[in-house]
């Protein structure tokens, strides 16, 4: 298998598929692709067949079969080496866990635009509009939830790392970024994720990159 990711330091999609192919415990090649540079054309062209021919990653390729999306990633995934591998196995915990993934994949545009990933940058005094503070307390509030119904088996979402820890690793590098302010059991949660051995591999690794895109170096106005 290929994923074909973008630059670590700022590519939030392209993590939630890289920890869906190390959750699925299958070997993969990696290839960073430096987006939004300005060779990024070129470089599509030079990749050949390799490269995401709409320009967006993550991208699997898997043998005759490419799955673009991280939300698809994740199901292809699942139906590789099973589905337990990625969602909890009570019916009402996975009914949660499928629910709050395909919410943050449709959801959160206000807080995204806010303050875009940037895993090196530490940045003070941030002000949120009141569109993306809601979208901050919409995101505790379903942390919360899972926590207090599900999370007894461990530090993460539902005791286990999942899918749902997965798709809301970003969040919690956006908040550790923008200094966002959130409850102990927030703290904690984000503690768990941060402190991950696959989080921190892809942190040490977006600290080495030498690509800057000037357009995700300060928040949204």
């Amino acid at each position: 298998m290929k994923l074909i990711i973008g630059n670590k330091n700022y590519s939030s999609w392209s993590l939630r598929g890289w920890l869906a192919a190390k959750q699925s415990g299958l070997a993969f090649e990696e290839i960073v692709v430096p987006i939004h540079t300005d060779d990024w054309s070129e470089q599509k062209k030079a990749m050949g067949e390799v490269a995401p021919s709409h320009g967006k990653v993550p991208v699997l390729w898997d043998g005759d079969a490419v799955v673009w999306d991280s939300l698809a990633i994740i199901d292809y995934l699942a139906d590789k080496v099973g589905r337990d591998r990625f969602w909890p196995k009570a019916d009402d915990a996975r009914a949660m866990a499928r629910s709050m993934v395909a919410e943050m994949h449709s959801s959160f545009q206000a807080l995204r635009t806010q303050c875009p990933m940037n895993v090196r940058r530490r940045i003070e005094g941030v002000k949120l509009d009141d569109e993306a503070r809601a979208d901050v307390v919409r995101v505790l509030t379903l942390w919360a939830e899972a926590r207090a119904r599900f999370g007894k088996g461990g530090p993460f979402l539902f005791g286990t790392f999942c899918a749902a820890d997965i798709f809301y690793a970003p969040v919690v590098s956006r908040f550790i970024t923008y200094g966002v302010g959130v409850p102990g059991f927030g703290q904690a949660y984000m503690e768990a994720v941060w402190e991950h051995e696959w989080l921190q591999a892809w942190v040490h690794a977006a600290e080495a990159e030498d690509w800057v895109i000037e357009q995700y170096e300060v928040p949204a106005k």
